[in-house]
């Protein structure tokens, strides 16, 4: 049985890149297509197995302690009070969600849309279909817990000597190891890679809405099940169109003249061309809604509606001509002359 940290050829208190630096080193002297001799294979598996166990954080401590390390208080209690043996664990490990962020343009949320991103992600290793074993080779089982994937030994505590059972530093509480890692993933059973995901955006999406699509995250460790991806919306603002619920809401600027006669006009929309009609008297403030024209309820039925505010402009320069209309209305309605707490609403045109 040999040790990790003699076969690395660095100390037990060796630092994480120093380990990685020997292993570098010793990879490059015994790996198989630049050392033709037949013992510099099984060294080389022996290199890489030290390596796998020694540079990662939680294996490492857990080889420790099943080594010289011995255990801690909080081990023995832990196997002794239902910490105790469960068998081998799987090795495969479920892959990490992902968060990403949809741009849409508000026709595109209020419609709905199909988009393709191209994202970054782990996907199954070709190679070995997420073994993590070299093609033609196998995982075999452990020859440090024999393939229970447990560690045992009698310890001397306060309470006398008791059996501990821990999870085997060697092949992480699997029960197996990789002999021969596959190049390709590195005996990650994964490897990282673009690819495109197609998607639908339902009709009636919001801004900052969160979608849930489920296994197409990345691929887990070992050919483990992948996670989950999690689409945020991000609706850009549309220099004509606000959205309040699932109510689309606009501004129609008016001249004072045609607020007081009234007007029918043509508007643009989504839906295309749409005929509003203003009412005479209109007041600055007023809405004009059009049913059915606003943003599809995306948890119910139908659509909402199109609130159309209107906004009363008042001319800021008269000609002399203008002047004299304006002053002759004033004098038409002198009745309506301002005051102070009047609270009126409406005019009288």
């Amino acid at each position: 049985m040999s040790d990790h940290y003699e076969v690395l050829g660095v100390s037990r208190t060796a630092s994480t890149d120093e380990i990685k630096k020997a292993y570098r080193k010793l990879a490059r002297e015994l790996h198989p297509d630049v050392n033709p001799d037949p013992s510099a294979s099984e060294k080389f598996k022996l290199v890489t197995h030290a390596y796998e166990v020694l540079s990662d954080e939680n294996q490492r401590a857990s080889y420790d302690r099943g080594g010289d390390a011995g255990f801690g208080l909080g081990d023995i209690f832990e196997s002794f009070f239902g910490g105790g043996a469960r068998g081998p664990q799987s090795r495969a490990q479920r892959g990490q969600d992902a968060l990403l962020r949809v741009d849409l343009e508000l026709d595109e949320a209020i419609f709905g849309v199909e988009k393709t991103l191209n994202i970054d992600t782990a996907i199954l290793c070709e190679t070995c279909h997420g073994s993590c074993c070299k093609p033609g080779t196998s995982a075999r089982v452990c020859d440090i817990c024999r393939g229970s994937g447990q560690i045992q030994r009698q310890v001397q505590s306060f309470m006398g000597m008791m059996v501990t059972t821990t999870p085997c530093g060697s092949c992480r509480g699997t029960g197996e190891v990789i002999p021969d890692p596959c190049i390709s993933c590195r005996g990650q059973g994964r490897v990282r890679a673009k690819r495109e995901l197609d998607l639908e955006i339902p009709a009636g999406v919001a801004d900052g809405m969160r979608l849930h699509l489920a296994g197409q995250g990345e691929v887990g460790f070992a050919g483990g099940p992948a996670g989950d991806i999690y689409l945020e919306i991000s609706v850009r603002p549309h220099p004509i169109f606000g959205r309040d619920g699932d109510d689309l809401v606009a501004v129609l600027e008016v001249p004072v003249a045609d607020a007081a006669l009234g007007f029918k006009t043509e508007i643009d929309t989504f839906d295309g061309s749409t005929s509003i009609e203003v009412k005479p008297g209109a007041q600055h403030g007023d809405t004009i809604t059009v049913k059915g024209l606003g943003a599809t309820r995306i948890r119910g039925r139908g659509r909402g509606d199109l609130n159309i505010q209107l906004k009363v402009l008042t001319p800021t320069r008269l000609d002399s001509g203008a002047k004299a209309l304006f002053q002759k209305l004033r004098e038409h309605h002198q009745e309506d002359s301002p005051r102070l707490g009047s609270r009126r609403t409406k005019g009288r045109f």
